[in-house]
C-alpha cells in the first residue's frame, strides 16, 4: 500500500507499463508463431517481415533487450533459411 501521493502515482503508472509490454509481447509471440506455422514461402516472407518490425519495435521501446531482439531474428531467419534451402 503506498504511503505517498507519488507512490501512488507511481503504483498506477507502473500497472500500465506493465499491460502495455504484456500487450507487446503477446504481439512478438505471436507473430513468432505465424513464421514458424506459415505454409508457403509467401507467407513465411510477410510473416517473417512482419515479425522483425515488431521485434524491432518492442526492443526500441526496452520491451526487450536489443540482444534478445537481435538473437529471436537470427533464429527466425535460420529457421525460414533453413526450409527455404530445404525446398529446392
Amino acid at each position: 500500500m503506498p504511503n505517498t501521493r507519488s507512490a501512488a502515482k507511481r503504483v498506477r503508472q507502473a500497472e500500465r507499463r506493465r499491460l502495455r509490454n504484456k500487450m507487446y509481447r503477446s504481439r512478438v509471440r505471436t507473430a513468432i508463431k505465424r513464421v514458424r506455422q506459415a505454409t508457403t514461402p509467401e507467407q513465411r516472407q510477410e510473416a517473417l517481415r512482419r515479425a522483425m518490425s515488431l521485434l524491432d519495435r518492442a526492443a526500441a521501446k526496452g520491451i526487450f533487450h536489443r540482444n534478445k531482439s537481435r538473437r529471436l531474428k537470427s533464429r527466425l531467419c535460420a529457421f525460414v533459411q533453413k526450409l527455404e534451402t530445404a525446398g529446392r
